[in-house]
């Protein structure tokens, strides 16, 4: 494909420009709909002008619908967009930049989704979707998921089709609660995805960051424990990577300890602990579910994670496990490459 890409940027160069364009005007309408031509416009850097033109021949083939509310996509639109994936990767470098990402990195498979979502909140959906597809590819009956929180895991819960046949597939918290925001807790997220997998899924009914004496006596509830033992028995994880101090403010962390961890190097956080750039675990908060020995057994570990910011974190939790999947953005993996 790449050989027979170099041929037609020398002979007709403006398709390949022309093809470009017009799959990036839907898959921002796919990412954004219901949106205006003038937030379109704005969205890519198009001119009102070449939008219009742009619309009008999509709308005339077929492939989207012009509403008063904005434009959406449709079935054919969206099949198109599947069709082109793979040609739109090369021409777009972005299966190069995959490529490059997995040997820095050195782990097992990198997923790049084009842009940046530092800039573009709609992309950590479009990194969702990657991660259902993904999912698919490796999907089996008699599996347990374990989930995380957050909001590109609640991205990823949301694009999942729901499914008709009964799976024997159960998902599970992979910790316990964290924040205030019940949509992003990884409790919502476990009930959300094991509905629409037609599969069946348990609850963790403690807060994540619970003291140690707690913590025990929690332990020995006879439902908490039957769920912390499908926990330990993951085969599956997908979960969210951290900035270290986001982290630290979403667990409330007192100054002194935010303080602690930034001397320690601290840039990433995962299952309740913080690591440094070299994946080196640098403070440990007492917290329930996962654990980062039980992360480095997972046959099949997701991370998922969006954003130039999170380049640094994303570096620290690839050093723990070397056969992590990773799913992100052209930001975070271009400043990736910059920092290593």
């Amino acid at each position: 494909m790449r050989k027979l890409i170099e041929i037609q940027k020398k002979l007709v160069p403006e398709i390949l420009e022309v093809t470009e364009r017009r799959y990036s005007i839907l898959k921002q309408i796919s990412l954004n709909e219901p949106i205006g031509r003038r937030a379109l416009a704005n969205l890519l850097e198009l001119s009102e002008r070449t939008t219009r033109s742009e619309i009008e021949f999509l709308k005339n083939q077929g492939l989207i619908e012009v509403q008063v509310s904005g434009m959406t996509i449709n079935q054919n639109g969206l099949d198109v967009l599947d069709d082109l994936k793979e040609l739109m990767d090369e021409v777009m470098g972005i299966s190069h930049l995959e490529e490059q990402i997995k040997q820095k990195l050195k782990i097992k498979k990198v997923i790049i989704v084009p842009g940046n979502s530092d800039d573009n909140k709609a992309v950590i959906k479009d990194i969702g979707k990657s991660t259902y597809k993904y999912l698919m590819s490796i999907l089996k009956d008699n599996v347990i998921i374990g989930v995380t929180g957050g909001n590109t895991m609640f991205e990823f819960a949301q694009c999942l089709p729901e499914f008709k046949k009964e799976k024997n597939i159960l998902v599970v918290p992979a910790r316990g609660g964290l924040g205030r925001e019940v949509e992003i807790q990884s409790n919502t997220i476990a009930a959300t995805v094991g509905k629409k997998l037609c599969g069946s899924y348990r609850l963790l009914h403690v807060p994540d960051n619970v003291g140690k004496d707690i913590m025990e006596s929690l332990m020995s509830e006879p439902d908490i424990n039957t769920t912390l033992e499908y926990i330990k028995n993951v085969n599956i994880l997908i979960f969210g990577i951290g900035k270290s101090e986001d982290m630290a403010e979403r667990r409330k962390m007192d100054l002194e300890g935010i303080r602690l961890i930034n001397s320690r190097g601290a840039v990433g956080e995962a299952f309740g602990h913080y690591f440094n750039r070299n994946g080196e675990k640098v403070y440990e908060t007492s917290t329930i579910g996962i654990t980062v020995e039980d992360f480095k057994s997972i046959e099949n570990a997701i991370g998922i994670a969006g954003g130039s910011k999170k380049a640094e974190a994303i570096i620290a939790i690839s050093k723990v496990k070397k056969d992590l999947v990773l799913i992100t953005d052209q930001g975070a993996a271009n400043k990736i490459l910059e920092l290593i």
